[in-house]
């Protein structure tokens, strides 16, 4: 009886499974934080993104170029990155079930199980120099080969995603004591999740 309840259970949560297309409302893509951490810069004040092009199509975002990093912090930091949803309700920001979190981003962003490769680092190909310097060497220079970034994410169980939401990406360097410095990055990306299936 157990057995077949866990069956009946994962097959029909499996049916639950749904895939959305994000419709941005900024074409510039990244917005300011409206609620960052305490002193929190933008991704324009932590990347030079002039030799960076992003064309938005429709719901998929053409990149090419490359991106030089400018954030002021220690090469010898860590680096944890962070991905929040929010849902827009009632006149405020709340937060969902969605998220990810990385203690050392370094370690992880060219591990081809994370997201963050998935979405961007699997597309910066002079891999020897950025995962020897990372995001937090000031003039590193992150070369990426042309991609197409889909704005649709798949089989996502859980609550409907309706209306307007915002993803939230902050990073923090600590130093050798885990204390934060002074200028996170954050950005946030806003649209409105349709679902497609």
């Amino acid at each position: 009886m157990g057995i077949s309840w866990l069956v009946i259970i994962v097959g029909v949560s499996s049916c639950w499974a749904a895939d959305y297309e994000l419709v941005l409302e900024n074409p510039d893509i990244f917005s300011p934080c409206t609620e960052g951490p305490p002193g929190s810069i933008e991704v324009p004040q932590a990347l030079d993104l002039d030799q960076l092009e992003i064309i938005h199509d429709g719901d998929t975002l053409h990149v090419s170029g490359n991106a030089t990093v400018k954030w002021d912090v220690n090469p010898k930091d860590r680096i944890t990155g962070k991905l929040e949803v929010f849902h827009f309700s009632r006149g405020s920001w709340e937060p969902t079930v969605f998220s990810m979190v990385s203690q050392d981003f370094c370690t992880i962003m060219y591990d081809r199980n994370q997201y963050w490769y998935k979405m961007w680092t699997a597309y910066i190909s002079n891999r020897a120099d950025v995962e020897k310097k990372c995001i937090n060497t000031p003039g590193t220079v992150l070369v990426h080969e042309p991609f197409d970034l889909n704005l649709r994410v798949q089989n996502i169980r859980g609550p409907t995603l309706r209306g307007r939401h915002k993803l939230v990406i902050v990073f923090n360097a600590l130093d050798e004591r885990n204390i934060p410095r002074a200028s996170p990055i954050c950005c946030e990306i806003r649209g409105e999740f349709i679902k497609i299936n």
